[in-house]
């Protein structure tokens, strides 16, 4: 059930009206605590990534281990054509997938020259194109990138022996009570010779007609799931690793961290071309880092990278080598008199995600997702308010380090809505079309509509820089958010993942995988 046709979202205000809004339900979970079960930090989910056809999912951990699910039911449904062509009515089926394999991609490490510990967490993993039936992903840690082949090979196991053990005990038996009569030793061709050969022993012989039956064991093909790694890019960043994004073209991908962002190809694991270098000469200069970074969907030239000022920048690999120089750039101006301590801290841009189509970026900060046509630079097309309740509450996300979350965003493959998480192991979908009054709370729970927002907020939208907020009632209570429900900072819910053809999302709730569908 999708919720709406595929093409352009919020292009103009005279469109088809907005499709209503999606019920949620869910449908499965792996890794699910049991009450009271204490989280090991190893095990918390650190990243999640759908590949490009949706058949499989990976997650990676803090640990350094990277999980991969593959989709059943596509697999199990499938009849004969004529059954299909008998069927009128669509059929109405919800991704569903299993555990598929697991391996360790990451190993803690030390940088003896910088002496300083190298994490193993997985920050961001990356699917690429799938050969001869393998699968083939890009993961990253802090400071290594490691290119991975996922392989079916089929490895030969003993399954059973040829005879039953029962006959194989009997004609052992009669093996070794057939002593020859004569007293010379028997050989195994029948003959005889005086001299004893170390290789058939002193106690076996042979009876004259020869052994019944062999007892040799059966072998059956096993396939089974290999991980290799084929490269490993390193030593290229001095700063820790933030995004990392294939290029459409197949050949190629980026690496990003604060202050540089570099071109890889994937055959080559020794050398990267620095494309983008914000680093002052003087540190002290420092204004801003460099927080995410994607390349677009389909033109293999254009890339897009957000920054802790809360601006995103557009650049052409065709206007020069390094580009340093941005072909477009995206940033709302504040409203005069708005600013304060925070201002900066809340503005900065923790993920950006292109749309399918290559259209629209959206980009997510501390408070809003905003979505930007890359054609106007004037401001967002549209803002949705995440979280404007907890506004009043920043000197204490201040104080406990909340406020430099990092909370992912997506797009769904129509382009139709968007999602990202919050605190409370809750997540929230907007709808995108104009007119759209779609704004639902979700949990990350067999039961994701039992924190529904009563009256939800509509995103402002604008052109210009003057944004509406909308400031929801019941956010001045301590620890209760607009719905009136208390919230929970340690619990937060910062990696989410859309399929890429259907209304699924996939989210990680600490070291459960929680996946829903509409």
């Amino acid at each position: 059930m999708k919720g709406g046709v595929g093409g352009d979202v919020a292009a103009a205000p005279a469109g088809p009206p907005p499709s209503p809004s999606l019920e949620w339900k869910f449908s499965q979970v792996f890794g699910e605590r049991t009450a009271g079960e204490e989280v090991q930090e190893v095990d918390i989910i650190s990243a999640i990534e759908f590949d490009k056809t949706g058949d499989h999912l990976a997650t990676g951990d803090r640990g350094g281990r990277v999980v991969l699910f593959e989709r059943t039911d596509t697999k199990e449904h499938v009849g004969s054509r004529r059954e299909l062509e008998r069927v009128d009515y669509p059929v109405s089926r919800h991704p569903e997938f299993r555990y598929k394999t697991e391996f360790q991609s990451h190993e803690p490490e030390f940088d003896y020259l910088k002496s300083l510990e190298i994490e193993e967490k997985i920050n961001k993993i990356r699917w690429c194109q799938t050969a001869n039936g393998a699968l083939f992903l890009l993961s990253t840690n802090d400071k290594t990138i490691k290119y991975w082949k996922i392989q079916e090979k089929k490895v030969k196991k003993i399954s059973e022996m040829n005879i039953d053990s029962s006959k194989a005990a009997g004609n052992g038996s009669v093996a070794s009570s057939s002593v020859c009569s004569s007293p010379k030793q028997c050989l195994a061709n029948g003959g005889y010779g005086d001299k004893v050969y170390s290789s058939l022993g002193n106690d076996l012989s042979f009876p004259p007609g020869g052994i019944p039956s062999l007892r040799l064991p059966v072998t059956s093909n096993e396939a089974s799931l290999v991980a290799r790694c084929r490269r490993v890019y390193a030593h290229a960043h001095d700063y820790h690793i933030n995004s990392i994004s294939n290029n459409s073209d197949g050949e190629t991908f980026i690496s990003a961290d604060d202050l540089r962002i570099n071109l890889w190809n994937l055959e080559i694991s020794n050398q990267s071309f620095n494309i983008v270098d914000v680093k002052p000469t003087n540190m002290e200069d420092l204004t801003e880092v460099i927080t995410s970074a994607e390349f677009h969907p389909t033109h293999c030239n254009m890339l897009a990278y957000s920054s802790s000022k809360g601006s995103v920048r557009l650049i052409d690999l065709r206007q020069s080598a390094l580009c340093d120089s941005h072909s477009k750039l995206f940033e709302e101006q504040e409203a005069p008199g708005s600013r304060s301590f925070f201002t900066e801290i809340i503005a900065s841009i923790s993920d950006i995600k292109f749309a399918k189509n290559g259209r629209y970026i959206l980009s997510r900060d501390y408070m809003t997702l905003k979505l930007w046509d890359i054609n106007m630079d004037s401001g967002p097309v549209s803002t949705f308010q995440v979280h404007e309740y907890l506004r009043p509450k920043l000197c204490d996300l201040y104080e406990n380090d909340s406020i430099f979350d990092k909370f992912e965003c997506c797009l769904s493959g129509d382009g139709m809505r968007v999602a990202t998480g919050s605190y409370s192991n809750l997540f929230r979908v907007f709808g995108c079309p104009p007119g759209s009054t779609e704004a639902i709370t979700l949990e990350a729970s067999k039961n994701p509509m039992r924190r529904q927002v009563q009256t939800p907020s509509r995103p402002s939208r604008s052109l210009s820089s003057s944004i509406t907020r909308v400031v929801r009632r019941g956010a001045d209570s301590a620890g209760v958010d607009a719905n009136g429900n208390s919230f929970d900072f340690t619990t937060k819910l910062l990696h989410l993942a859309w399929h890429p053809t259907e209304n699924s999302i996939a989210c990680a709730a600490a070291n459960s995988l929680y996946m829903y569908y509409a």
